[in-house]
């Protein structure tokens, strides 16, 4: 095994509808995809026939995976021969929408279906927070912007729609047991599915020693603009005081709580773990072109596509309300126009691991 690195620091940032969500995301991606690529040029592959399987966990539309995938498949093509298949298993909930995930892999230019003839795509409708593929059968696993949201709402956080920024000590406890218990599974499960000495990277958001959850402009703007929306008639203040984001960041220490005392759990190990402040790329290009409503446009549009749905699903009728999409379309709007108004830079705390799994001593 390489020698464990856990780092906690703080980078300095460096000097954009899903599309928008998507760049902002990729901020953080470069660091995990050169982790991915080194994973994939450690772990033992399996002899043909026998496929290399690679599991994207929490793969949405697949938008974020494909180009660590294509990294990855690039580095095993190194040390097997080109026909050696490769599996790529994409899993979600069973209510994401797999139509548009297997039109990604079709038709993006960036798809590893289009670059690597020996790789096929398999899709999974179930949550990673229980075990979702055989026992032993993963070689390597990638998840992104995923494990931040938990699986299922603990309470409402009726003073906030993050519970990071809640004064509710009772709500914050009850959001950090649904997060560490979740981390715990996840985990766990992966200690199943991975093969002997296959690896999962990891990248979500996090909080630095700085105890900062980040956002807090954006998370601004929404409460000022659901509160006009009230006032203007859209929504309730029952609505609104329902409305959450069931996502938790965690800390360092909340990474290697499932592996105490002795450093492993179900012979997973943690090879690497990070913890920095990721670049906000809107606000680098604001700084190159002044152009503030795109600014604001394109942290609307990241808003809308992350985390609005969850907004939305507090309304009476759910997600078959009637005000739905007018509900989305003058939030975002909104959230737009006051971000265009007073652009500030956002603080983006994240965390990049790498999970090994011992093999058993002969």
């Amino acid at each position: 095994m390489p020698e464990s690195s856990i780092v906690v620091r703080p980078v300095p940032i460096e000097s954009g509808s899903y599309t928008a969500a998507s760049r902002l995301q990729a901020a953080g991606l470069l660091g995990a995809i050169k982790l991915f690529e080194e994973a994939a040029n450690a772990v033992p592959l399996p002899k043909p026939p026998q496929p290399i399987v690679i599991a994207d966990y929490g793969a949405s539309t697949a938008h974020n995976s494909l180009l660590p995938i294509c990294a990855a498949i690039a580095v095993l093509r190194k040390r097997t021969r080109p026909e050696h298949s490769v599996l790529v298993a994409h899993t979600d909930v069973a209510d994401n929408d797999f139509t548009i995930l297997f039109q990604t892999l079709a038709d993006d230019p960036d798809s590893y279906l289009k670059k690597d003839a020996a790789s096929f795509a398999s899709a999974i409708g179930r949550s990673f927070y229980t075990q979702i593929l055989p026992s032993n059968s993963v070689n390597l696993g990638w998840t992104s912007w995923a494990i931040q949201w938990l699986s299922r709402v603990p309470t409402p956080v009726p003073d906030a729609l993050q519970v990071a920024y809640s004064g509710d000590e009772d709500v914050k406890v009850a959001y950090a047991k649904q997060a560490a218990f979740d981390w715990h599974e996840f985990v766990a499960f992966r200690g199943r599915e991975l093969c002997p000495g296959g690896r999962v990277v990891v990248m979500t958001t996090a909080i630095g020693d700085d105890g900062e959850f980040g956002h807090r402009p954006l998370f601004r703007g929404m409460l000022a603009e659901l509160a006009d929306l009230v006032a203007q008639g859209l929504v309730t203040d029952d609505e609104v005081r329902r409305m959450c984001i069931p996502m938790v960041s965690r800390r360092a220490g909340d990474f290697l709580s499932p592996f105490a005392p002795k450093g492993r759990f179900e012979r997973l190990e943690v090879e690497h773990l990070e913890v920095f402040d990721a670049e906000d790329r809107f606000w680098t290009q604001y700084q190159v072109d002044r152009d503030a409503k795109a600014f604001g446009a394109q942290w609307a549009a990241f808003a809308r596509a992350s985390v609005f749905p969850s907004i939305a699903a507090a309304l009476d009728g759910g997600r078959t309300d009637p005000r739905r999409v007018e509900f989305m379309d003058r939030l975002e709007a909104g959230v737009a126009a006051r971000m265009a108004a007073e652009p500030e830079q956002m603080q983006i705390p994240l965390a990049q691991l790498v999970l090994w799994k011992r093999p058993k001593a002969r």
